[in-house]
């Protein structure tokens, strides 16, 4: 979109949130870079230029504002919506493989060249996968300084700089303040609002390893379907809802950790606790990813509105969002032993896995118990020990064992539909598992369950076709957005999964 100039200037002009990461709005005057919506008098259209991710504006030279903070806003709705290569290095780069595996790793695992990944990265960002993860460092530095009262070189190491030095230099070339300087903007005797503890006040900090944080998104978010699917599918000691909060553990590279997740009006309130902190930004992406926060809600209900059939439904709760989930090879196994069985029966086989097989973790305040098993741990049981049938129980041991050996990769950087094929060859996996994981697990926007028990129900109350292939086509008007729509159609029923748990 940067390259559209008079529509970015409209944006600007306008103070429209709702362009916000899509662009970056760069002043020639003051050398600083904004978000679309940042609340100062708008520049002169002749000192604006338009930059399509803060790397980029950092590159070419210029500071982050200080009253609008763009380095925080909500990730471009494109790498969600797209499965090409600039797509699913920019899902890989959130993940933070550039920080733990290089360039080089970044490449091998999209299956290109360091080179090509470069210049595609270039041409469409106008910056590097380096640059680009020197920019989410920089934002996690600034997290980290303005939320917790770790010292500066903890932080540094945390954030993913490999010295104290290139942290200081980068926190000062960004936000044009020394990192000590960033603290000390912050209120001395009041809690922030971000904390709920003052860095620098041991006593008023949080538990070594927690993080409290707001997690940005685009309006509207409806929360009932979003977090109602998470909740009711819960498996028991890996997820549970306590206090208004979704919470789950986390499987990192570094370690493991405990999220507690908040519906609010303005934003998602997250509260973490991490074995190590450099996992930090992973959990935080794969939060973000997991409650689709980088959605655009309005050009999905947009889409969806032109069909009169829908209209009603997205009129009714609009800004509907796809659940999806943290740990793609978990959704997968789950999505297995979901099949055919109701949403409690899915759960009790998942718990029963949990407990044999996953790793104990620590929760003081609630009731999470393990991890979920990894699938080099469920590779290593006896078939005769999975109460299920017999297909069923093949289906999952070989998911389990391609998974384990790496012959299947779930992840970012997954291509939807070469996985979608690979998942197809293998035993028991028909259209609809393959398509639930495909819109839960890979993200992809426009997978569609035509076969589910509760589209067609749905579809004939709404009076659409009740055969899955008549209803494919009558579902063509409604690309690329038909995972959305599977969330319109769910939300007719009065299954628990619509509905914010009380």
């Amino acid at each position: 979109m940067h390259t559209d100039r008079e529509r970015c200037v409209r944006a600007v002009q306008s103070k429209d949130a709702r362009f916000d990461g899509w662009f970056f709005t760069a002043v020639l005057t003051t050398g600083i870079y904004c978000r679309p919506s940042c609340p100062v008098v708008p520049p002169k259209p002749e000192n604006m230029t338009f930059h399509p991710s803060a790397a980029a504006c950092q590159q070419a030279g210029f500071r982050a504002c200080k009253r609008c903070r763009p380095d925080t806003s909500p990730g471009s709705p494109e790498w969600n919506q797209r499965a090409d290569l600039v797509a699913r290095a920019m899902r890989l780069i959130a993940d933070g493989v550039v920080d733990r595996d290089g360039v080089p790793g970044l490449a091998a695992r999209l299956g290109y060249s360091s080179r090509q990944v470069e210049r595609q990265l270039l041409a469409e960002l106008g910056a590097g996968p380096l640059a680009l993860a020197r920019a989410q460092r920089a934002q996690t530095a600034r997290l980290l300084i303005e939320t917790t009262a770790l010292p500066m070189a903890e932080i540094a190491f945390a954030a993913g700089f490999s010295s104290i030095r290139t942290f200081n230099d980068t926190v000062r070339e960004v936000y044009a303040l020394s990192p000590s300087e960033l603290r000390s903007r912050l209120p001395k005797q009041s809690a922030t609002p971000r904390t709920g503890a003052t860095p620098g006040n041991p006593e008023t900090s949080p538990a070594p390893g927690a993080i409290s944080l707001r997690l940005p998104f685009r309006t509207p978010l409806n929360p009932d379907n979003l977090f109602g699917h998470l909740a009711a599918t819960a498996v028991p000691g890996v997820e549970e809802w306590r206090d208004g909060a979704y919470r789950r553990t986390l499987r990192l590279p570094y370690g493991h950790g405990i999220v507690a997740l908040t519906p609010e009006p303005d934003h998602i309130a997250c509260r973490l606790t991490l074995s190590d902190l450099r996992d930090l930004p992973v959990a935080i992406s794969r939060c973000r990813r997991m409650l689709d926060l980088d959605a655009d809600p309005v050009a999905v209900d947009d889409q969806l509105r032109t069909d009169p059939v829908l209209a009603p439904l997205v009129d009714k709760a609009p800004g509907r969002r796809v659940p999806r989930t943290v740990d793609e090879a978990e959704f997968a196994v789950r999505a297995v032993l979901g099949q055919q069985v109701s949403t409690a029966a899915a759960r009790t086989h998942a718990g029963r896995l949990v407990i044999a097989h996953g790793e104990p973790v620590d929760d003081p305040e609630g009731g999470l118990t393990h991890l979920f098993p990894a699938p080099e741990a469920l590779a290593a049981l006896s078939p005769e020990s999975l109460a299920m049938p017999r297909t069923r129980r093949t289906t999952f041991t070989t998911l389990v064992r391609h998974l384990a050996d790496g012959t299947l990769h779930l992840g970012a950087e997954s291509d939807w539909q070469e996985t979608r094929a690979r998942l197809l060859s293998l035993p028991g996996f028909g259209p609809w598992t393959v398509d639930v994981v495909a819109m839960r697990a890979l993200g992809d926007p426009d997978a569609f369950l035509p076969t589910d028990l509760g589209i067609r129900r749905a579809a004939k109350e709404l009076g659409l076709p009740s055969t899955p292939a008549a209803l494919t086509a009558r579902a063509a008007v409604w690309r690329p957005w038909r995972a959305y729509a599977v969330q319109y159609l769910w939300a007719t029923d009065s299954h628990p999964i619509n509905f914010l748990p009380v």
